[in-house]
């Protein structure tokens, strides 16, 4: 194969090492960006650059954000009384998306998976009972329905009941094995509202 420019094939090298891109949808990327103007080319980096330099973790639960607290921490309307535990923050966004939780959400950065290395010491488990005190009564288990996200739950479920609240689970109308970031969002409200004391 004849490289006709190395700076497209180094693009075309990061842009397939990004999830779901292939080889083939990367160099179409790549040429798109190349046929762009460059105002619009340097708006992209830009963009890019301003989400490694200013995106950070809340330091109460651990979702992205630029100021920290974050902007459901902070938000007064939303309720300290319910507590979303979620894996990754695309769950948080995908729970955000049906506009039916008003509380707050805990993100534990993975499941436990012993396969993958992933043991509760990995996940942010700590700082979630830190967080519960007298104004906490209910901890939502919204994990994926898969063997990772329900060995969470269940693990998780057995560290709160030490404290007076109710422990539920988002209701299983999700296909098992799936991840929350590609359930709509009517399945996704009706699991939610649909939740079960564990």
């Amino acid at each position: 194969m004849i490289i006709i420019s190395d700076s497209l094939e180094r693009l075309v090298d990061e842009l397939a090492k990004m999830p779901t891109i292939g080889r083939k949808t990367a160099q179409r990327l790549a040429m798109h960006i190349l046929k762009r103007n460059k105002p619009e080319t340097d708006n992209l980096v830009r963009a890019i650059l301003d989400v490694k330099e200013k995106i950070k973790f809340c330091s109460l639960c651990f979702n992205i954000t630029e100021i920290d607290p974050c902007q459901i921490c902070s938000n007064p309307k939303r309720s300290g009384e319910i507590i979303c535990v979620v894996e990754e923050v695309k769950d948080s966004i995908a729970i955000e998306s049906t506009d039916d939780f008003h509380g707050k959400y805990h993100i534990l950065h993975g499941a436990i998976s012993p396969l993958d290395g992933m043991g509760p010491d990995q996940l942010k488990i700590a700082p979630l009972l830190k967080r519960i005190n007298g104004e906490v009564k209910e901890i939502i288990l919204a994990t994926s329905p898969n063997a990772e996200g329900e060995t969470t739950a269940l693990y998780l479920t057995q560290l709160l009941k030490k404290w007076p609240l109710r422990i539920s689970r988002i209701a299983l109308g999700l296909p098992l094995g799936t991840e929350l970031e590609f359930v709509d969002k009517i399945t996704l409200s009706k699991s939610l509202l649909g939740r079960r004391e564990m």
